[in-house]
Order: C-alpha cells, then sequence, then structure tokens
C-alpha cells in the first residue's frame, strides 16, 4: 500500500476515535457508491454528518477545508444522496471536514463543522 494510502488510514482512525470521544455513533466508513465514497458517516442528535478526511504530514500546505474542492464536494453531495435513498435516512444532514496534521511526532485535529453546503454548489 501506498505512503499517501497509510497516512490516509493512519488519519480516519484518529478521526473515527475523535467522534467516538464526542458521542458520535458512527454508522459507516469508506461508504462506496459507484466510484465515490464518504469516509465517515456518522450521526449524533438525530442529525447525519457526513465526514470528509483530510490528513497531512504538516500544516504548511492548504487548509484542510481548502483540500475539499467544489468537484469533490458535488460527489460527496450525490454520494450521500444515494446513502440517504438506500438506508431509508430521515435526519437532516451536514457536511463536515476533520483536518489532521502530523508534525514532530504530534497530531494536530481540525474539525470544520458544516465546512460546506450542497445548496451553495
Amino acid at each position: 500500500m501506498a505512503g499517501h494510502n497509510l497516512l490516509g488510514e493512519k488519519g480516519e482512525k484518529i478521526a473515527i476515535q475523535y467522534l467516538k470521544d464526542r458521542s458520535y455513533k458512527i454508522r459507516h466508513t469508506n461508504w462506496r457508491y459507484r466510484k465515490t465514497e464518504i469516509d465517515i458517516i456518522a450521526e449524533k442528535n438525530n442529525l447525519l454528518v457526513v465526514v470528509e478526511v483530510k490528513t497531512r504530514t504538516n500544516d504548511y500546505f492548504e487548509n484542510p477545508k481548502d483540500a475539499v474542492t467544489i468537484k469533490k464536494q458535488k460527489f460527496i453531495v450525490s454520494t450521500t444522496q444515494a446513502y440517504i435513498e438506500e438506508f431509508n435516512v430521515d435526519y437532516e444532514v451536514r457536511f463536515d471536514v476533520i483536518g489532521i496534521s502530523f508534525e514532530n511526532g504530534q497530531e494536530k485535529i481540525e474539525h470544520i463543522q458544516d465546512a460546506f453546503q450542497p445548496g451553495l454548489l
């Protein structure tokens, strides 16, 4: 497995634990629809929370929120719609981004709630 895939997998595990520690119920991870994937689908307080995880070896590059391009947002939204239909979900949906960076052996977590709105795409 390529190094960037291992880094992404490590970041997703950290993000999952971060969410669990904050009372989110993890419904699915790496849920696939056609050629797209949602990193984490969780719920909390009758809200479906769709999470894109961005992992970096440092935070010198772009903000994690900025790494989720408009094109990627559209894929996430359409995949979420498929998820809602398949599992008959009747919750409001929120799209979050969790950025994880590693520097000098330390991890830094940034949780951006409501990172984007599907109606604004």
